[in-house]
């Protein structure tokens, strides 16, 4: 009898499992959309590895105007989707109003810091950590003592790898020069015209490192790099082999490791309306492995970029304000 029972749990248990409801989770990309090889990639791989691993379904739009994040939020709330994850700062407002109306509905926003308390969980990243290793490097690199950096816009968001990048490059080279840009006007993350324009710009004033945190637009900027001979670091994903010899590395973002950890919580019952940070302790957050530029950069400065890396998951190295 008892061995009877419990199959007959085991088939019950099985039952359950394979006719659970999948979950539903929508993703609303930033402008410039795929194909950036940099943020809105990197959370649309997170999205596919989740589906690969777990029970849910998927779907994700391209917003073609930051106007567009509050329609998606609606659109996807009225229509039963347990999990919404917007990768814009731009959503924020809409979300902290639309997820009001739904309080069983769990949100999910990138780089901002919505309400706390709520069923929206805020995903940040201390981008300040890699932008200073990228820095670091960058300041071991140059040989006329200036470095570049372009932003999509001047705001804090972009301004956290701005920061680390001048800190890191002045740790090593106290006496370098960071010149910073803008690319600004109506798409600044998906204008690589003008990044090249901004990139040939910066290596006219004898800049030879360029950084960027621009999304689409350093795609461009890496053909400026292209153009001038000189040295670029990508920015979120892996943009090394844009101009292979060229982009000494990328300062990785990990959006997708995001992406997949608050859709792996949703599915164990672990969501949590609060902060998630991704610095560089959490895998956020990092440098690649310098495929194309071990022999240009040498041993010698790739361990100190990694003995840098450990002293500021120690806390030997504090960076912030």
């Amino acid at each position: 009898m008892k061995k009877f029972f419990a199959i007959f749990i085991v088939l019950i248990s099985t039952f359950s499992f394979s006719n659970q409801q999948p979950l539903k989770v929508g993703l609303i990309l930033s402008m410039g959309g795929l194909g950036d090889r940099s943020f809105n990639d990197s959370a649309y791989e997170g999205l596919l590895k989740a589906q690969k691993d777990f029970n849910i379904e998927i779907k994700y739009v391209e917003p073609s105007t930051w106007m567009e994040d509050g329609y998606y939020l609606d659109e996807y709330s009225s229509n039963g989707y347990d999990l919404i994850i917007a990768t814009s700062y731009t959503a924020q407002d809409a979300m902290e109003e639309i997820s009001l109306k739904f309080p069983d509905t769990k949100y999910a926003i990138i780089d901002t810091v919505a309400e706390q308390g709520r069923n929206i969980a805020s995903l940040v990243f201390n981008e300040e950590e890699g932008s200073f290793l990228v820095g670091a490097l960058a300041g071991k690199m140059t040989k006329t003592n200036k470095i570049g950096f372009i932003g999509g816009v001047d705001i804090p968001l972009i301004n956290n790898f701005r920061n680390g990048y001048e800190k890191g490059a002045k740790y090593v080279n106290p006496n370098i020069q960071v010149i910073t840009t803008y690319i600004d006007g109506d798409a600044p993350f998906s204008d690589p015209i003008k990044g090249k324009e901004h990139a040939i710009s910066m290596a006219n004033q004898k800049v030879d490192v360029i950084y960027h945190a621009t999304g689409n637009t350093g795609v461009g900027i890496m053909e400026g790099v292209k153009e001038k001979n000189i040295y670029g670091i990508g920015v979120d994903s892996d943009q090394d082999d844009l101009v292979k010899g060229k982009i000494l590395t990328s300062m990785l973002k990990n959006v997708n490791n995001s992406v997949y950890k608050i859709i792996e919580d949703t599915i164990n019952g672990n969501f949590k309306g609060e902060i998630y940070t991704f610095g560089l302790k959490q895998n956020g957050v990092g440098t690649t492995d310098y495929k194309y530029t071990k022999d240009i950069i040498g041993k010698e400065n790739i361990q100190f970029i990694q003995e840098l890396k450990n002293k500021i998951i120690s806390g030997e190295i504090v960076l912030g304000n």
